[in-house]
């Protein structure tokens, strides 16, 4: 078992183990965003780390169909930060969180030698709809993922030779798919936010729900592999097929329907990302 299947494990209960967490009509979600793990600091300003860390919190209140609210923030910063310094963070983190009509309503702060920023996001279930869970697949379920993926491993690659990114670079900026997912959530039967590489994320919605898949297409290394796309990964039932693309052509969103869901167990051939 991987460490990071033995800690959820070690909490598991029945709320608990998907992008957020349903209590009632209320949805919580938490991620951790950490230089040296996520970012380095030459990569991006100070007020791109800070909206990249909103951002992709958000993200996770979307693909369970909630409305995001409420932000609780916590923040560990190195000390010789200026308080200049520390309101580049601010004015990033209330960019986005305004973006989104999202509240900070309180969290806490240490001294630290690196940026780590940690939000909970508290989200209100879409009214009259349920939250979708990334339990849920059927047998015979059509998997797609929205936009194009494998820019960001692309960007990172830059990164790591030393070069600098535009400011409207995935990487830099996820673009987020909140108003064709509320669109099309009714029709889904299971979704995640793609963190972590479609190839990874894949295999853990595949895994809970005990299903394998049979590819429609070849998918590149890059489409597979790239991890901090946050592009969504879901899966609907074929009679949908229709509304789901003129959904898309609404928003002018690509789709990409690259599998369709099988009995069998799928096995991911790969290494983990967070230990």
């Amino acid at each position: 078992m991987d460490k990071e299947k033995f800690i959820i494990s070690t909490f598991a209960n029945s709320i608990n183990g998907d992008d957020g967490a349903v209590i009632n009509n209320h949805c919580y979600s938490k991620d951790l965003f950490c230089e040296n793990v996520h970012f380095k600091r030459n990569w991006m300003s100070l007020e791109q780390i800070g909206a990249k860390a909103m951002l992709v919190n958000i993200s996770d209140a979307i693909v369970m169909n909630s409305i995001p609210k409420y932000a609780l923030l916590g923040l560990s910063l190195p000390k010789n930060l200026s308080l200049q310094d520390i309101k580049k963070i601010q004015q990033g983190l209330m960019q986005e969180a305004n973006n989104f009509k999202v509240q900070i309503i309180g969290g806490d702060t240490i001294a630290d030698d690196k940026i780590n920023i940690s939000i909970t996001i508290i989200s209100i279930i879409n009214q009259n709809q349920k939250a979708i869970y990334r339990k849920g697949l059927k047998k015979d379920d059509l998997l797609a993922f929205s936009g194009k993926l494998g820019d960001s491993l692309k960007g990172l690659k830059i990164l790591q030779r030393g070069s600098k990114l535009h400011s409207t670079h995935r990487f830099i900026r996820p673009k987020l798919r909140q108003d064709f997912f509320y669109d099309i959530a009714k029709k889904i039967n299971a979704s995640m936010d793609i963190s972590d590489g479609l190839k990874k994320d894949l295999s853990r919605l595949l895994t809970v729900n005990r299903l394998n898949i049979k590819f429609l297409k070849k998918l590149s290394f890059f489409e597979l592999n790239s991890a901090e796309e946050y592009e969504i990964l879901f899966a609907f039932n074929k009679k949908h097929k229709a509304y789901i693309e003129n959904m898309a052509k609404k928003h002018r969103i690509k789709i990409n329907i690259f599998a369709k869901t099988k009995i069998g167990r799928y096995i991911y051939h790969g290494k983990e990302h967070h230990f």
